[in-house]
């Protein structure tokens, strides 16, 4: 714990160090503006933010301040030249526990809450990009870093808003429009062999906006058998009719890599693929039409050397349709209801060809008396073409005790459907159980937020979550068998939440956030567990962004992790850019702390690197 309590010092004395001797420019000052006070007695104007709005975890966009879940928003517009990879933005916040088997990406999974990787939802503008092979897969949209808009990370249950998987929480990565008519290209190399190129192109019109973007990132790797080589490519279509919005993706990506005990002690290799196709059209001022598509190959190959000994490929596919539609019952007061429906297929040499379909309806009544009190209530009916059925009811309130102070809570049920591995996966190490019962849990939240305009906020959340039937590889203590995939019958966690963060002069700002959480250890019985313990019992990260002297934007984060039984580990990185009229130049340090660590049980991760990066861009038309 020394290193960790040394960099966590040296952190905090850069970030005052760095409020000392940057200079900006000086600002008069009004009443009507907030303003923070430097040494020399000389004011300075706080930048005013826009406030944002949120479409994640409830059924019409609202006000980041308005909404009653726990919703993070981070904008990936703002300095994106200090993140090289959108799995840096996730790392930003102590509630989301990023899995990493190798960076950028390339294989990673992602659980919320200490929920495991298979109960987070993932979702790309709202569409469900979960795989239905294998969880795994979750986090693999082919999505460059360059088409995002946003993200927003819904804490806590959501399966009344989109079903399955949403358990621990949810992911939803929001492209947007482009923000002006741009040509951009870049190139980074860094050690481990590391070589990065990416070319996007934009074009804004009074009714059409067209991006497209193109990512490769490569790596020889920091170890044998750790290589990797992606390339992911993304189309954002929108277009202004009479109808409304219509938007329309495209997406391909394709990543082999080295995958050295990422599943065993084993130098084995993999080569995912995945395809993408969505719609999302208005219907007029109250209706909205989705359809998605998705498919995704796996190759697995335990034995890099030797093919012939072991080897699986999977192919999966999955279609997904919505209808939505809002009804206004009063000033306040709002219904919304629709129906969606999905299909999953899978052909498998290991899994075998085996299909799925279910549908939903749902219905919500949402009660929003603006900075005063809010209220709403939903529930949502998902049937199986087995039969059977999941209920989803959420309940959600708030209420503003005074101006810049809220008070908030909620309470939901979310369930999981097991993917085709967990039913029918065989292996030398692991089973499948064809007999698993869908996963459920029952969420608990209450939280009080702080606000104070944007220059100052704070907010504590206590959560619990009860679940039932989770699915867990597990064994018994006393045995070296094969892992079998169980229903285990309860598990209980309990939480807490707490952040702080503030803007400073200058563009900068500074942010703490804690996440702590204590899960039923007892539950297992004497079982070796394979995922469901592999939760973080605490982790925190301060991270500090803002301008220096020359022009120079630079980021600092540190995060301390430790995970239930293991030791804890600190990991710092920091970033810094310069952007010129047309062109800018950035270097990314990862793990300075030169820490040797795992996310993952038994993959170690790479230590300390430097990558240094040059952009050329042309910008005309911005909206």
């Amino acid at each position: 714990m020394k290193v960790v309590h040394i960099l966590l010092f040296g952190s905090i004395c850069s970030l005052c160090a760095i409020n000392a001797f940057s200079d900006g420019p000086k600002i008069n000052c009004s009443k009507d503006e907030p303003h923070a006070s430097d040494k020399c007695g000389k004011e300075q104007k706080i930048e005013t933010r826009k406030e944002s709005v949120v479409v994640t975890g409830t059924f019409a966009p609202v006000p980041v301040n308005e909404i009653d879940r726990s919703v993070e928003v981070i904008d990936t517009r703002e300095n994106s030249m200090l993140f090289n990879h959108w799995t840096d933005y996730l790392q930003l916040d102590p509630s989301v526990d990023l899995q990493q088997r190798a960076p950028n990406g390339v294989q990673a999974d992602l659980s919320i809450r200490g929920s495991t990787f298979a109960q987070t939802l993932v979702l790309l503008n709202g569409l469900r990009m979960n795989d239905v092979q294998s969880s795994h897969h979750d986090m693999d949209p082919p999505l460059p870093t360059e088409s995002l808009e946003r993200i927003e990370i819904l804490r806590g249950a959501g399966s009344t808003f989109y079903g399955s998987d949403a358990v621990g929480g949810t992911i939803n990565f929001i492209t947007g429009p482009p923000a002006y008519s741009e040509f951009h290209v870049g190139s980074a190399i860094g050690n481990f062999g590391t070589d990065e190129e990416t070319v996007s192109a934009a074009i804004v019109g009074d009714k059409l906006d067209e991006q497209l973007s193109v990512a490769r990132d490569a790596s020889s790797g920091f170890r044998p058998d750790r290589d990797y080589r992606t390339l992911t490519i993304f189309s954002n279509s929108g277009a202004k009719t009479e109808l409304g919005r219509t938007l329309v993706m495209l997406g391909h990506g394709d990543k082999p890599f080295g995958a050295d005990q990422f599943y065993g002690n084993f130098n084995s290799w993999e080569r995912t693929k995945s395809w993408f196709a969505g719609l999302k059209q208005d219907l007029g001022d109250k209706t909205e039409f989705d359809l998605g598509y998705r498919r995704h190959t796996d190759e697995f190959v335990l034995i890099r050397d030797n093919p012939s000994i072991y080897e699986n490929n999977h192919i999966d596919e999955s279609w997904q349709a919505a209808l939505r539609r809002k009804e206004s019952l009063g000033q306040n007061s709002s219904l919304f209801y629709g129906g969606e429906g999905f299909h999953e297929s899978i052909e498998s040499n290991n899994l075998g060809n085996h299909a799925r379909s279910h549908g939903a309806v749902y219905a919500d009544y949402d009660v929003r008396a603006w900075r005063r009190f809010s209220f709403s209530l939903g529930a949502r009916e998902e049937i199986f073409d087995t039969g059977d059925s999941e209920f989803a009811p959420t309940v959600a309130a708030g209420y503003w005790i005074k101006s810049g102070w809220k008070l908030k809570a909620s309470a939901s049920r979310a369930f999981r459907l097991p993917t085709y591995t967990d039913l029918y996966y065989s292996d030398p190490a692991n089973l499948g159980n064809a007999n698993l019962k869908p996963e459920t849990a029952w969420s608990y939240e209450g939280g009080l937020v702080w606000n104070q305009g944007g220059r100052y906020k704070a907010e504590v959340t206590v959560f619990e979550r009860r679940e039932k039937n989770d699915i867990d590889y597990v064994r018994s203590v006393s045995s070296n068998g094969p892992y079998q995939a169980t229903n285990v019958n309860s598990i209980n966690f309990t939480g807490v939440e707490a952040s702080f963060g503030m803007r400073l002069p200058r563009s900068q700002e500074v942010d703490f956030s804690y996440t702590g959480l204590y899960g039923a250890q007892q539950a297992l019985n004497g079982l070796q567990s394979k995922y469901i313990f592999n939760y973080p019992g605490a982790d925190a990260v301060v991270a500090w962004q803002g301008k220096l002297p020359g022009k120079l934007v630079a980021r600092s984060r540190i995060g301390v992790t430790s995970r239930y039984s293991s030791d804890p580990y600190g990991v710092w990185d920091a970033d810094l850019g310069r952007e010129f009229q047309h062109a800018g130049a950035h270097l990314a340090f990862s793990n300075l702390s030169d820490t040797q660590y795992e996310e993952v049980q038994g993959v170690i991760m790479p230590g300390r690197s430097v990558i240094v990066g040059v952009d050329l861009f042309i910008r005309k038309k911005g909206r």
